[in-house]
């Protein structure tokens, strides 16, 4: 059993069984992977995929149990490698960051900066998704933190850590209604047309749980997972907006009129997470520290010891975070 051959496994696996997309991946023949794969399947006695002629159409109950002991396997051969990198050039490497629009357009620019003037020869990826698939990107190793405020806590092997709190803002063109009031409620709001987040995004969950606990049906017309787009519809009329409040940028959105509604909704918590075994390298502690200043690498390897959610949340229980 080789290891090229448990990485041909699992990328084919990854690549809707595509033997032809997975060579052209890593740069390899098809012919290639094919034969790897069945000298594998000879040597261990079982198929890892059914076939129909010369094309795989699933894979096997053996399979899907090899495939999992296999990630295992890869994620440690990634980890031995960044123990060496660490051990041979501890500021050098790469770092891979999944996250919402909002955390990648409003939160994260000043700290990818400093990161990067403290760490010039780390390459940083962004990968944006929903929340789901931050957290599925995170847990299953593909990058190193995941950043969202949903979602999170549905992965038992994610370590996630809260780094502040948050609340929403209404955004309306100016002259609304709505800037009148002296006070604003959300029996004011939901008499008008409402331009927001996809459910699932951004807290998203709060503004529905506000809104039910007065018995009120909000009039959604829109939803969008990018604050940026939820603004451009509010400015062609669509709707009232309700944005995260750090996604109002008083010169970027001169034209609109931000109007504060933390009193309206129970603020959110965005985390940071990463899986469970992860080597940490040094500057993976520091981008988390320039993130969130009060997760230090003390703190952060508590946390790794700790074994559920409810004890992390206990850990942090007494701080306040703070609030954006």
């Amino acid at each position: 059993m080789k290891l090229q051959q448990l990485r041909y496994i699992w990328e084919v696996a990854h690549h809707d069984l595509n033997v032809s997309a997975t060579a052209q991946s890593l740069y390899t023949s098809q012919p290639g992977i094919s034969k790897q794969i069945r000298l594998l399947e000879d040597e261990l006695g079982v198929e890892v995929f059914a076939r129909s002629g010369k094309h795989l159409t699933s894979i096997t109950p053996a399979g899907e149990d090899i495939l999992k002991l296999t990630s295992d396997v890869l994620k440690q051969v990634a980890a031995i490698k960044s123990v060496a990198q660490e051990h041979c050039n501890p500021r050098k490497g790469s770092l891979s960051i999944a996250t919402t629009h909002t955390q990648a357009r409003y939160m994260l620019p000043p700290i990818i900066k400093k990161f990067i003037g403290l760490y010039p020869d780390v390459s940083l990826h962004m990968n944006q998704g929903t929340p789901i698939q931050i957290s599925e990107m995170a847990a299953e190793g593909e990058v190193d933190f995941a950043i969202a405020t949903e979602a999170l806590e549905l992965f038992n092997n994610l370590v996630m850590m809260p780094s502040y709190r948050w609340n929403r803002s209404i955004v309306v063109p100016k002259g609304h209604p709505l800037t009148e009031l002296s006070t604003l409620t959300l029996e004011a709001l939901a008499e008008y047309p409402i331009v927001t987040y996809v459910f699932g995004f951004t807290g998203r969950s709060k503004l529905d749980e506000a809104f039910n606990s007065r018995n009120l049906i909000p009039k959604v017309v829109f939803t969008a997972a990018d604050a940026d787009v939820i603004k451009t519809y509010v400015r062609l009329g669509l709707g009232v907006g309700i944005v995260a409040s750090m996604a109002f940028d008083e010169t970027m959105d001169s034209d609109l009129v931000s109007i504060n509604a933390q009193h309206l909704f129970h603020s959110s918590t965005t985390k940071i997470g990463f899986r469970r075994g992860t080597f940490m390298r040094k500057f993976m502690y520091d981008f988390i520290e320039l993130f969130a200043p009060h997760l230090t690498r003390d703190v952060i390897e508590q946390c790794m010891r700790l074994h559920n959610k409810n004890e992390i949340d206990e850990l942090f229980s007494g701080i306040e975070l703070p609030l954006y």
